[in-house]
């Protein structure tokens, strides 16, 4: 991170101070079109290049090889074993959930915090901080999403191409972004980064385990009364179980989840069900990331 924080400082900074594009995008006042023109494709260039900058680093990483092998591993292993394209992305599924969310909050908030540096440089350039904070979350994305799409893509497209296998891959990025964005959220939250870790791993270990139980409690409290609209509200709180549901209504399990399963199939294999769902995960993705760009925008650096 050292050498890319000498190139900004040398190159970047040069390139932007010196030419004046951006501190006149800034110091114009009058919004004609000509100006706010100038000012989105100014912003649109901070963007990938500071996107840039951050891919490359992470993709150096260890951690990202790794996670793909490990994907790959698995995946080949899984369907070599199981024989069923079924029964392997039943149970590709349920360690997708485990890893992806645990591996994207930890490594995403290990990296805020090792970027802090090069973050506070940046903060003292002509550059918008959500500019900042939007290059770092996409580039964590896009490197877990590659890897994503590598250890994930390539075996479900060998062994079991179909819906299901393109729903596991879809929500297993759709996560990816959501645990990010609390991650990123988690970071700011506090300075102090063996608290920060410690934070991400309590929601991690909230979303996998602890709602889950506090769920089948509030279940088992109520099973004289009726459930749907409290299981399917109580799904959507949640996004690993909304991403476990759409998946496996995708494997034609619904039978075995009971009436509550046979309402949730109704309503998910139906399109106003997909953009429910859709619209779940989004508000996921995005609500989280709202409220860390909020905080960053306050901090002193």
């Amino acid at each position: 991170m050292r050498k890319f924080e000498n190139k900004l400082g040398n190159q970047h900074r040069n390139q932007i101070e010196g030419s004046g594009t951006f501190a006149s995008a800034i110091l114009l006042k009058h919004d004609d079109p000509s100006t706010i023109k100038m000012r989105t494709s100014t912003k649109k260039y901070l963007l990938l290049r500071l996107l840039k900058y951050v891919l490359l680093d992470i993709l150096k990483n260890r951690m990202v090889l790794f996670y793909t092998l490990f994907l790959l591993a698995t995946s080949f292993g899984l369907f070599s074993m199981s024989g069923d394209p079924t029964k392997g992305i039943a149970s590709l599924l349920n360690i997708v959930l485990l890893v992806s969310p645990l591996l994207s909050l930890i490594f995403s908030t290990i990296y805020f915090y090792n970027s802090y540096e090069f973050i506070e440089l940046l903060s003292a350039q002509p550059i918008q901080r959500k500019t900042i904070l939007y290059s770092q979350y996409w580039g964590l994305c896009i490197s877990l999403i590659v890897a994503l799409v590598i250890g994930l893509g390539i075996p479900l497209l060998l062994f079991a191409p179909g819906k299901a296998a393109l729903s596991l891959l879809i929500v297993s990025c759709g996560l990816t972004m959501a645990f990010v964005s609390l991650a990123l959220l988690a970071a700011l939250l506090t300075r102090d980064k063996a608290r920060g870790i410690g934070l991400s791993l309590l929601l991690w270990f909230y979303f996998t385990f602890i709602y889950d139980a506090l769920m089948l409690m509030i279940m088992f409290a109520y099973i004289d009364y009726p459930m749907e609209t409290l299981t399917l509200t109580m799904i959507s709180l949640n996004p690993i179980d909304l991403a476990r549901v759409i998946v496996l209504l995708q494997l034609d399990v619904s039978a075995l989840m009971g009436y509550t399963g046979a309402m949730l199939q109704d309503l998910f294999s139906s399109g106003k069900g997909v953009l429910l769902a859709s619209g779940v995960m989004l508000i996921w993705i995005l609500a989280p990331l709202r409220l860390a760009i909020k905080l960053f925008n306050k901090r002193d650096l």
